[in-house]
Order: C-alpha cells, then structure tokens, then sequence
C-alpha cells in the first residue's frame, strides 16, 4: 500500500489515527510540542503512540517557541527527524541542527503568497519545506497559478483548498510536493470527522 503523492499528517493526539495513518503510508506525522497547545504531546504520549508505528517520520510542531527552546525540550525526546515553526525569523537558527525544516505559513491574500514567491528560491537554498494554510482564501485560477510558481521555486506542502473529489486534479495542476492536514480533535482543512481525512486518505491510495 502506497499514496499517489507525499502526505503530511499534523497534530496527532491519539494512538487509533496514528496507527491508521501509519497502515496508509503517510510520510509525515506531527505531535504538538506546545505546551499551552489542547494537542500538546507530553514525552509518555509521544512514545506510547510512536512505539506502535513504522515506516513513517515524525514532526515537532511548534508555534511561538523560540529556536533555543525548542533544541532544549527536543533533548527530552526520541525520534523526531523534523521541525514544523510558524515564524520564519527563527529559520536561521534552526536550518543546521540537524533536522528537517518545515515553515508553516498561514496566508490571507495574494499579496502574501506574491512575497512568498519573491522568497522562494532562499527557502529552497536552505531545504526549507513550505507548508501553506489559509482560513479564507479560495482556490480560484489565479491562486492556483501562484500555487504552481511557487511549488517550482522550493517544496511545497499545501494544508487548504482541497477535498477527496479535487485533490488529485489540483495537485497535478500545482506541481506541489503534496498536500498536509491535520489530526487531532478537530481535523481541517475543512474537514468534519476523520472519515473524511480517511476518504482523502483513500483517494490518494495506489491499488495494488
């Protein structure tokens, strides 16, 4: 069993979703390392559900941890390869320690994704994994054209805009890296209830 493009699984806070993404084959799965976070995933949390895994690599997601705070509780843990932070002033103290590099950037309109472009190339200098999400944005022509150039400039995730019945289409149309959603109690982008995480999930699956 195998996905027909790279899947990023964030805010992973129960050991049933983890294993069942796990079966799947996703790439990545994220645990919240913020303590303040209602995913937040203490050390014993983390290596209960880890144990039962393979073939999977796991994301420390963070938010407003400063870059030395975040090397010090990574101490504390077993098996994490990646970083996820949300404010990209800390990227040039993490790019060398080490792990995998995720940006988690949040847009709101053109404008941004117009400087993310402009960026892009830096991003992908430093092996820096660009995650998009947006609240409001919808997925109109031109956004998808923004999209294509920016996932031809860096890798690109993209966490928005995409449901079981257009992800394939849009992923073609975006030459993106792949896509990225979240776990946890509340699944997004937009979604429900797990089942239809699961029904993206199944699209995306190869048949044997």
């Amino acid at each position: 069993m195998a996905l027909k493009t790279f899947v990023k699984i964030s805010s992973v806070n129960n050991l049933s979703d983890a294993r069942y993404c796990s079966g799947m084959q996703v790439n990545l799965m994220g645990f919240n390392l913020e303590e303040e976070n209602k995913n937040f995933t203490s050390i014993q949390k983390f290596k209960e559900i880890t144990d039962w895994l393979s073939g999977v690599s796991f994301v420390a997601e963070f938010e407003f941890s400063h870059p030395e705070n975040i090397l010090e509780k990574l101490k504390s843990y077993e098996g994490f390869e990646f970083i996820q932070i949300e404010q990209e002033m800390h990227l040039k103290m993490l790019v060398n320690s080490g792990f995998g590099i995720i940006l988690k950037q949040n847009i709101s309109d053109l404008d941004q994704m117009d400087a993310l472009i402009a960026r892009g190339e830096s991003f992908k200098n430093f092996d820096v994994t660009l995650l998009l999400t947006s609240e409001n944005l919808e997925m109109t022509g031109t956004l998808k054209d923004k999209i294509k150039t920016l996932s031809g400039k860096c890798s690109l995730l993209l966490g928005f805009g995409f449901q079981a019945d257009n992800v394939l289409e849009l992923i073609e149309e975006t030459g993106i890296k792949g896509i990225a959603m979240e776990g946890g109690d509340e699944i997004k982008p937009g979604l429900k209830d797990f089942d239809e995480l699961a029904e993206i999930l199944e699209v995306l699956e190869i048949e044997d």
